[in-house]
């Protein structure tokens, strides 16, 4: 099959600039001492995970249950940490992992959770294994690595039979960042917050084995991890536009995009009209409040070049709107790099992936976790190997 015989919209992703991505962090985190859990949630993809256990990464971390960690583990994948708080209405699908073997950790941030956890265990002779989520930047959830609540949950996890198996956190405001000076700050402010929280378990007598710190961002700006034990990010795999924007990634780092095909224009307003809508690129405007806005995404020629002038300003359900410089014609088919990669590719049912060498295409989903299959008669820009000083900092 040929690039031009694809049905459009469908997502397309870059082989070489996968395993580059995959590579570099995986490197980042060898130099830094420490192992290294992917978030799957951004892609979803056997392959892709498999390529990042082939580089060296240590166990998986999933968003969902029913969705993730339920088919990960059924193709072999063991060691994987849910890394959401979890509700009481999930206790029997978690109990059903652990028996089958899977050595699934769960997340806590509240005593009450923690107590609903540990009696449920109890009551079905499960001892299970639980992070606790600390918050260091104020961003979302996890308990303050300083305050009492830190030692009253992990009481509470003990005393009905559950394991404290370590504290984790996200900095998410590394999003909001875009200078090497900031990022660097707030992972020191990161690993520092988790380290807090692990030690004052241990001076309470607590055993706490592992420290989880991550994001995309502060996974390459951290200088050092001293105390932490393991890293998470996912969106680096494929990068987007917010983290070009963000500064840890160049355009042509990003291994995913949408294909579209040119359906029809609006001279007089200086739109060009394409059937990827907010269904192939969802309704992510990740980089509204960044320093550049590339609105839904920025539209880019076949070998991955972006046009100047253009940007998806609109998106329907079925229809991209594209704002056009009148001087520059449109081309029949094209790609989009999405503003944010996880949620853009969630809607397609198959991904596309092409080389950066002649012959080599695209890998497809045949379905939402299947294998992904190679197309040919797409040919990407060489890269120079090796080459970083593109990027917003160097690793």
């Amino acid at each position: 099959m040929h690039l031009h015989q694809l049905d459009t919209p469908c997502a397309i992703v870059d082989r070489a600039r996968l395993q580059e991505n995959i590579q570099r962090m995986q490197q980042r985190m060898n130099q830094l001492g420490v192992k290294f859990r992917p978030h799957v949630k951004t892609s979803k993809c056997f392959e892709v995970v498999n390529l990042q256990l082939a580089a060296g990464a240590h166990g998986i971390t999933v968003s969902t249950l029913l969705k993730e960690a339920e088919v990960f583990f059924a193709a072999g994948i063991r060691d994987i940490l849910y890394a959401v708080c979890i509700s009481a209405r999930q206790h029997p699908r978690e109990l059903a992992l652990r028996r089958q073997g899977c050595d699934l950790k769960i997340i806590v941030d509240n005593a009450e959770s923690a107590r609903q956890v540990g009696e449920f265990g109890r009551a079905h002779d499960e001892h299970f294994e639980v992070w606790i989520e600390v918050d260091t930047d104020g961003h979302r959830a996890g308990i303050d690595p300083a305050e009492g609540e830190l030692l009253t949950v992990a009481a509470q996890l003990q005393e009905n039979g559950a394991t404290v198996g370590g504290v984790l956190t996200y900095a998410g405001s590394s999003y909001e960042l875009h200078s090497p000076e900031k990022l660097a700050a707030l992972a020191e402010q990161e690993r520092a917050g988790a380290v807090l929280a692990a030690t004052r378990l241990r001076h309470a007598g607590i055993p706490c084995e592992q420290v989880s710190v991550g994001s995309t961002p502060t996974a390459f700006a951290a200088q050092q991890l001293a105390g932490v034990t393991e890293v998470r990010a996912g969106v680096y795999a494929f990068f987007d536009l917010v983290m070009h924007n963000v500064g840890v990634c160049q355009l042509d780092d990003i291994a995913l995009s949408v294909l579209t095909t040119v359906i029809g224009h609006q001279q007089e307003k200086g739109w060009v009209m394409v059937d990827a809508g907010w269904m192939a690129l969802s309704r992510d405007r990740g980089t509204a409040s960044q320093q550049r806005d590339y609105g839904y995404g920025q539209p880019c020629r076949l070998d991955g070049t972006p046009f100047d002038g253009f940007t998806v300003i609109g998106a329907n359900q079925e229809h991209g709107i594209i704002a056009a410089q009148p001087s520059q014609p449109a081309a029949d088919i094209t790609t989009l790099f999405p503003s944010g990669v996880t949620v853009a590719h969630f809607t397609q049912p198959r991904l596309r992936h092409r080389r950066a060498a002649c012959g080599n295409a695209c890998l497809r989903y045949a379905g939402q976790y299947r294998a992904l299959v190679t197309v040919s008669g797409l040919v990407t820009r060489p890269r120079q190997a090796g080459d970083h000083s593109r990027r917003g900092r160097s690793t």
